[in-house]
């Protein structure tokens, strides 16, 4: 995915709260807002090179968009929107080989009491719901979600659960959002409850995938499967 911004580079200075962060931009000290409420502690450093887009659209409370962080010699994306627009793109294009097969895509489709991010249909009449997760951390190569507690995800999984149970063929997708990692596991650490909820999923019958990215600072794609280690 190209990413049509018009994009500076700049230095992470701090972030007072979870929506708003200071970038030093060429000596001027500009806010620009968060795309991402998880906790990014290892990326966002005081120092370190990020990458921010300009919105002058005077409905905005902030004119600029952090976008992405360098950690160590690569950069990782770390708005949370846009893994949807990255799995639909990698469905569509049939980048996910256990998600291909379907003609008709849908985005935030509701079921029960939740909204899944994607519907898909095959020829045949069968519906396949995905939920779509983005991750950002990283340790030692490996990646995991989530970096903070998160009770609406384990709440997203019990419907998942349900739709299984319901006969439909349903997926988590984790996209990482950077290109280093090995292999992805639920951060156990942070969140067990998460990680249970991740297992039971997967025993009732929910396919638990993760695909990393490509990164660079014009574009964003999905790249290739890696390995699920619950």
């Amino acid at each position: 995915m190209i990413l049509n911004y018009n994009i500076s580079f700049g230095t992470f200075l701090s972030r007072p709260n979870r929506f708003i962060s200071y970038i030093d931009l060429n000596g001027e000290k500009v806010v620009s807002h968060v795309p991402n409420t998880g906790r990014l502690k290892e990326l966002l450093i005081p120092g370190a090179p990020v990458i921010v887009s300009y919105h002058p659209d005077e409905n905005r409370k902030t004119k600029y968009e952090l976008r992405m962080v360098k950690k160590k010699d690569d950069w990782v994306s770390i708005d949370s929107q846009l893994p949807n627009a990255l799995a639909y793109e990698a469905i569509s294009g049939g980048v996910i080989k256990e998600l291909s097969g379907y003609t008709q895509i849908s985005k935030e489709v509701t079921y029960q009491n939740s909204r899944f991010d994607l519907q898909l249909i095959n020829n045949n009449g069968q519906i396949c719901f995905v939920e779509v997760k983005g991750v950002t951390l990283e340790r030692d190569g490996w990646s995991y979600f989530p970096d903070a507690p998160t009770e609406r995800g384990r709440k997203h999984i019990d419907e998942l659960i349900h739709a299984a149970g319901c006969g439909f063929k349903v997926a988590l997708l984790f996209v990482v959002q950077f290109e280093q990692a090995a292999g992805f596991s639920p951060n156990r650490a942070t969140d067990p409850y998460f990680a249970n909820k991740v297992k039971e999923a997967k025993n009732a019958g929910v396919d638990v995938l993760s695909y990393r990215c490509t990164v660079t600072p014009n574009e964003v794609s999905i790249r290739d499967k890696i390995p699920v280690v619950l």
